[in-house]
């Protein structure tokens, strides 16, 4: 018998401020490794996508596929703290890295983009051949979230999974991108451009067929609206930044979800859009939700010490795929 899931999420009372529950986190774990073996998979376009195993899971449990968010790696804090606690819990569990977000350069001019399934789609139809008969579960946090929450959508009741959460998701891109812009005095803005100026700067060479940018007009973006309207938009065939922002939000398929999913969300994340919020209206009869009104982006810090953080998230996940496993 499952036990009672408690999705009330309660901030610590030294971290109640949403930049706080956001920026700090990142801080917490510098000793935290992540203890993985590293994998190939080449893709039927010929390039590959880098999997980061956890090394010690249980390789007879559900294995769980976690995906990270806008330049994110299987260094960023909660990607490594999901894959500890999935595993401590018993599961099973592998870091899937997005074209461009891995250790080297991928080889085809497309990278990742916040409506891009196909990756995520042919990597679930590679593991259920692979593992037959072996229950999938998967975890989105930020970007991969919405990748994953649009996913579900597309797929139906042909996802190949047995249960999904989705964490603080930019499910309206449009309006989150806005948010973004001027949260924080910019700082996230610069923060998340600066990487993916750098990512994308090892790749111009490939990516010339698509887009004509010199490394001296990639360094002059100041925007990340700017950025998508010139590359992300560009280089995936979308007309610009608008039709992207449209075309990739997971919030119109969220209604079409087939597979047991929760999705957790804070009202004060300062990262997203009060649009980008899930209502009850807008989602299936699978789907839970965990909004809260505290809890920063990707942050849901509680605990009374704060020499010793709690991480919610990674006690209300793991407790809620094994409530879904018969």
């Amino acid at each position: 018998m499952s036990k009672q899931l408690d999705l009330n999420f309660q901030p610590a009372w030294w971290m109640r401020n949403r930049h706080v529950q956001t920026i700090l986190p990142r801080a917490f774990r510098p000793r935290l490794k992540a203890d993985v073996s590293y994998e190939h998979l080449t893709t039927p376009d010929n390039d590959f996508l880098e999997l980061a195993w956890a090394k010690k899971g249980n390789q007879q449990a559900p294995l769980v596929v976690v995906l990270h968010g806008l330049e994110g790696n299987i260094n960023s804090f909660y990607a490594k703290g999901m894959l500890h606690a999935l595993t401590k819990s018993g599961l099973d569990a592998v870091l899937m890295h997005f074209r461009n977000c891995s250790r080297e350069v991928n080889k085809q001019p497309r990278a990742y983009h916040s409506g891009e399934t196909q990756d995520l789609g042919f990597l679930l139809q590679t593991l259920s051949k692979r593992f037959p008969g072996r229950a999938l579960f998967a975890v989105g946090f930020s970007l991969g979230g919405n990748v994953l929450a649009k996913y579900l959508g597309e797929k139906g009741h042909a996802s190949r999974l047995a249960g999904a959460a989705v964490i603080s998701a930019p499910y309206h891109l449009s309006s989150s991108c806005q948010v973004i812009r001027k949260s924080c005095f910019k700082l996230y803005q610069k923060y998340l451009l600066d990487r993916m100026k750098h990512s994308f700067s090892r790749k111009l060479d490939q990516i010339h067929t698509s887009i004509n940018m010199t490394a001296h007009e990639l360094s002059q973006i100041k925007d990340l609206w700017q950025f998508d309207d010139r590359v992300t938009a560009p280089l995936h065939g979308f007309k610009g930044a608008e039709d992207y922002y449209a075309q990739a939000s997971a919030q119109p398929y969220l209604s079409l979800i087939e597979t047991p999913t929760l999705l957790i969300h804070a009202e004060d994340d300062p990262m997203l859009s009060k649009q980008a919020i899930p209502l009850i209206q807008q989602v299936s009869e699978q789907v839970k939700l965990a909004v809260s009104s505290k809890g920063g982006h990707v942050g849901f810090i509680s605990g009374a010490n704060p020499f010793k953080p709690i991480y919610w998230l990674e006690k209300v996940v793991p407790d809620y795929i094994h409530s879904l496993i018969k």
